[in-house]
């Protein structure tokens, strides 16, 4: 191999390892969640904070009812 082959080729794999620890280093800035075992409790979180569904309220024959 050329000395110019050889050059290209120790840049790519520098380029290589200084992109993977800019990614590993951005990347360990964000909360991991575990097999999704956060998501569990984020769902029903979420099912609370909903107002209560079309189901829940009475219906307009209810209302008439009581008048």
């Amino acid at each position: 191999m050329s000395d110019l082959e050889v050059g290209l080729l120790i840049l790519l794999v520098l380029g290589v390892i200084g992109s993977n620890l800019a990614v590993l280093k951005y990347s360990a800035k964000h909360k991991m969640t575990h097999f999704g075992k956060d998501h569990h409790k984020r769902e029903k979180s979420e099912q609370k904070d909903q107002p209560a569904s079309a189901d829940t309220k009475p219906s307009q024959a209810e209302d008439k009812d009581k008048a």
